[in-house]
């Protein structure tokens, strides 16, 4: 339960920063991405690069996001390292080339605040899985916004990346 939920807050916060300032997408994906199994336009980034979160598997329910529906978020994954107060995650959300949110979170404190499955830090390894349900706002500008969410532990070493980008048509 435990590393999905660090996954699904990863997603949570993503979609939630982007909803809340007019829409939903993600930044164009850096060349070293992997695909992400299941339905949802994410994926996995800077692969190249050593990371402590596995995510196997993303689905978003509807996929691609409505406007004015709930978007229902189910994602696992395997944790490898233990994740302690101090860790953050790295947020940015652009509308087109405009960027709307560059910001930095306390990922212990976005776990509490938010009541991800009721997960806290520490979190130790293992296998976890996590379903959160967002709310996509009515009034989300039409445009493809992109999203780009790197986590790290206290020590700066990656946790994972995660991004994608959604396209909202005009009304």
């Amino acid at each position: 339960m435990k590393s999905s939920a660090v996954v699904a807050y990863l997603l949570f916060a993503a979609f939630a920063q982007a909803a809340s300032l007019f829409g939903l997408n993600f930044p164009e994906p850096p060349a070293a991405n992997k695909p992400i199994s299941g339905d949802s336009p994410l994926l996995q980034c800077d692969i190249d690069q050593n990371q402590s979160l596995d995510v196997t598997q993303v689905n978003l329910v509807p996929n691609p996001p409505q406007r004015g529906e709930n978007l229902t978020i189910s994602a696992a994954g395997i944790l490898q390292t233990t994740i302690e107060d101090g860790a953050y995650i790295d947020i940015e959300v652009r509308l087109g080339y405009i960027k709307l949110i560059s910001q930095t979170y306390d990922l212990c404190q976005q776990l509490e605040e938010n009541d991800i499955d009721g997960l806290e830090c520490p979190i130790e390894p293992g296998v976890y899985e996590l379903n959160k349900i967002v709310e996509i706002p009515n009034e989300v500008p039409p445009g493809k916004y992109s999203v780009i969410a790197r986590a790290y532990n206290v020590d700066d070493e990656q946790i994972t990346c995660l991004t994608g980008e959604v396209i909202f048509p005009a009304y």
